[in-house]
């Protein structure tokens, strides 16, 4: 098969590249012996790829992105392992993304239709899903977990082992040591929960019924009467047919290494 793109003189692509068409290459990119880059890539130019690092289909990486290379932790001793990003990602200057380790999945995951801002990181054995905002300089520390639509502030931190729930909202320079609900926003460092991402939600054509059921079960969940596993039992029985509220219910119920973001006035607890 003859391969149907532009590489560029300047840039240096191993022969053992795996490369689609219709790719593009720039100036000065370096692409590695692992690397598989799918149907309509583009790498601007100065990208550097490593590692065993697959890029979907129409991802455009634009100057001085380092993506793939052995990921930043101590442990790791040069195991093979993976770096898989997503189709019609947006990945601009600077950014770097790293694979997993042994001591984690193995694995870093980015899903489709993300947009990675400038200098923002993505750290190994992270799960990022689709249509992911990480803005300027945004740091994700290795293991964490972002769900679908989550938009994330510029210059915040998320500590390790953190998980963000679909359609949430971080604002910027906020510190996120704690899990951060479905549909739930949260601002400062140390961050705590400010409400739901009501903007987002209507954004993205959540009704006036389902965002009315979502603020209903939201001051249910975080009420001062009872322990949190009780208030999720009420709110479950009250919200029986409402699929977005047991998003957060599923989300509380399935834990994690860290506690969970709650409202200032709160401590944060663990589901």
């Amino acid at each position: 098969m003859t391969f149907q793109g532009t590489i560029h003189p300047a840039a240096i692509v191993d022969p053992g590249a795996r490369i689609g068409d219709d790719v593009r290459i720039g100036p000065y990119c370096m692409v590695g012996p692992d690397v598989e880059l799918a149907d309509g890539v583009e790498l601007v130019s100065h990208v550097v790829l490593s590692g065993h690092t697959s890029i979907g289909a129409r991802t455009r990486i634009y100057p001085f992105a380092s993506i793939g290379h052995a990921p930043q932790d101590l442990r790791y001793k040069g195991e093979p392992t993976t770096l898989s990003i997503g189709s019609d990602c947006i990945i601009r200057e600077g950014v770097t993304m790293n694979p997993g380790t042994p001591n984690g999945t193995g694995s870093t995951t980015v899903g489709n239709g993300c947009f990675f801002l400038a200098h923002s990181h993505v750290a190994h054995d992270c799960r990022v899903g689709n249509n992911v905002i990480l803005t300027n300089n945004v740091m994700l520390a290795g293991h964490c977990k972002i769900g679908d639509y989550a938009i994330i502030g510029g210059g915040a931190g998320i500590h390790q082992f953190v998980r963000i729930g679909p359609h949430a909202f971080v604002g910027g320079l906020s510190g996120v040591e704690n899990d951060v609900i479905p549909y739930g926003m949260v601002l400062g460092n140390r961050a705590y929960l400010a409400g739901l991402n009501i903007v987002g939600l209507r954004r993205r054509g959540f009704s006036r019924e389902q965002i009315h059921d979502l603020r209903r079960a939201y001051r249910l969940l975080f009420a001062d009467e009872g322990t949190l596993a009780e208030r999720v039992d009420d709110v479950a029985e009250e919200f029986s047919l409402h699929p977005t509220v047991h998003e957060i219910l599923d989300f509380i119920r399935g834990g994690g290494d860290r506690a969970l973001c709650t409202p200032r006035e709160a401590v944060p607890v663990r589901p």
